[in-house]
């Protein structure tokens, strides 16, 4: 399986992503012709071979007709419009629109105002549609099947954009940041930008040191700013997934991880607390008991949930509970593929949760609240209706 990891050293942004891919073998004439596809006008793709700090590297050119895109005021819905109705690739749409509805998302939660009434500014520009909708034809023309990102370098300082003097990262950066490791060093200026921020947390499976990997291609993506402390460059190393072992037919992403440990919290709360953080969106709830100082039994409390709820569900367990401090890191996380479908038994329809690698079926689940349900209304135990949902899901499954 090929994978892509991108060392984040100096921040990241589209154009910086974009020259990497350049750099590594991505040959600019495939990129253009796919481009095209996409059915705008006044505009020009191109290299620039730089050295930054004695490194190589290339720097992705987008040209702007600016007096003709210049006066395009874009909302979510027109970026949406024009990905649709380009003929790219299915998968390089989907991911292109996922990336857009982050940034939207980010602006929205930043001014405080609809995802619908956002007005895209720098990260809606005419080149960010290029650099975004680039990348992802990049990826899907290098044969990447996943991408992996180290902690982003964010820069410190203030920066001028279109709202006038601006803390860095920049509020938008910020938001799209939330749930990812992080970090600033004392280097001046915006390294992380909210293009660059937007793609690689969507796309990225797992944040951390680069994974075992037999490297085959390498390329640096030139920046536009010049800091004297380190060069502005985005390195991606492209190869062999060295550890993979057949996982590559499974499913895999970047997860958030909530712990608190409580020792003077009523039992009764728990019931009302897990209803809640299911309720707000968490990827799942578990309750273990732990030792504690003094000699206290606890109860150490997990939370798995996306990184956009890492905000939401920090707040609610500090509100719905005794703690008053809380652990969280980035895992990741490996997945069959799942896919609920509904088989027919002699007690009524029953949904069932399968299993799969790949092609193959490694695991069927009828759903627990259909079978309590029909157990109930047919006076059946439900353990029987449980057996009847297997041996029905398999025979209409598996071959």
């Amino acid at each position: 399986m090929k994978i892509a990891y991108f060392d984040c050293f100096a921040g990241a942004s589209g154009d910086m992503i974009l020259g990497a891919l350049l750099d590594a073998g991505l040959e600019l004439e495939s990129l253009k012709n796919e481009v095209a596809k996409i059915g705008l006008d006044r505009y020009d793709l191109g290299v620039e071979p730089v050295v930054k700090r004695g490194i190589g590297g290339t720097k992705a050119i987008v040209s702007v007709d600016e007096d003709h895109h210049g006066h395009h005021h874009r909302h979510l819905r027109h970026i949406e419009e024009i990905i649709n109705g380009s003929t790219l690739d299915d998968r390089v749409k989907e991911k292109s629109l996922a990336i857009f509805r982050r940034l939207a998302e980010a602006e929205a939660n930043v001014h405080r105002t609809s995802v619908e009434s956002v007005h895209f500014h720098e990260v809606g520009a005419m080149d960010a549609i290029l650099d975004v909708v680039g990348s992802v034809i990049g990826f899907h023309l290098l044969g990447i099947e996943r991408i992996y990102c180290s902690p982003f370098h964010v820069g410190c300082g203030t920066i001028h954009c279109a709202h006038g003097l601006l803390p860095v990262p920049a509020p938008a950066t910020a938001a799209l940041t939330v749930g990812f490791p992080v970090y600033s060093n004392g280097v001046k200026g915006e390294l992380l930008t909210p293009t660059g921020a937007a793609i690689l947390t969507t796309l990225a499976q797992g944040f951390g040191p680069m994974p075992a990997m037999t490297a085959e291609q390498i390329g640096y993506g030139a920046g536009t700013a010049d800091p004297e402390e380190i060069p502005n460059l985005l390195r991606v190393t492209i190869g062999e997934n060295a550890s993979s072992d057949g996982l590559d037919q499974y499913e895999a992403e970047s997860i958030c991880v909530l712990e608190t440990n409580i020792d003077d919290m009523n039992p009764q709360l728990y019931e009302n607390l897990i209803e809640k953080v299911l309720a707000a969106g968490a990827v799942d709830v578990s309750l273990a008991p732990v030792q504690m100082k003094k000699n206290r039994p606890g109860t150490m409390v997990t939370v798995l949930c996306s990184h956009d709820r890492l905000a939401t569900l920090s707040d609610l367990l500090l509100r719905e509970t005794t703690s008053i401090g809380l652990r969280w890191r980035t895992d990741s996380r490996i997945m069959a593929r799942r896919t609920f479908r509904e088989i027919d038994t002699p007690y009524g329809p029953i949904k069932v949760k399968v299993a799969q690698k790949g092609e193959e079926i490694i695991n069927i689940m009828p759903e627990y609240e259909d079978c309590r349900r029909l157990a109930a209304e047919k006076g059946v135990p439900l353990k029987t209706v449980i057996e009847a949902a297997a041996v029905a899901a398999k025979s209409d499954l598996e071959p």
